[in-house]
């Protein structure tokens, strides 16, 4: 599914992204596109999308392609989504703890079984 989500292919992408945007949300998944966990939240992010365009607009970002943020945002995890309001982090609550980013579990066989 990520091949149907804008892209943003480098840092400058991602800043004009966050700074151009006034009334929408920002939504940034960063990871890999090959990577299951981030496949599997790019399907979830694909489905929504069409329906929050008005007030959301979702980008992918490659942390490899683009590690301008990977220190700057504590990117180590396989995928993890950010969300931006008028040039602001958004902090969300989860019930993790950590209220900075969500942070998506890797899957394994064992949710299956």
């Amino acid at each position: 599914m990520s091949y149907f989500l804008t892209h943003l292919p480098t840092g400058w992408h991602v800043d004009q992204a966050i700074l151009s945007e006034e009334d929408r949300v920002v939504v940034l998944r960063f990871g890999h596109d090959w990577d299951e966990t981030c496949m599997k939240m790019d399907e979830t992010l694909f489905g929504v999308a069409e329906r929050v365009k008005n007030f959301a607009v979702v980008y992918l970002v490659d942390t490899t392609q683009v590690p301008d943020f990977n220190k700057m945002y504590e990117l180590y995890d396989p995928c993890t989504v950010m969300f931006f309001f008028r040039n602001k982090h958004i902090m969300i609550d989860l019930g993790t703890g950590n209220n900075n980013k969500m942070y998506v579990p890797r899957l394994t066989q064992q949710l299956g079984d």
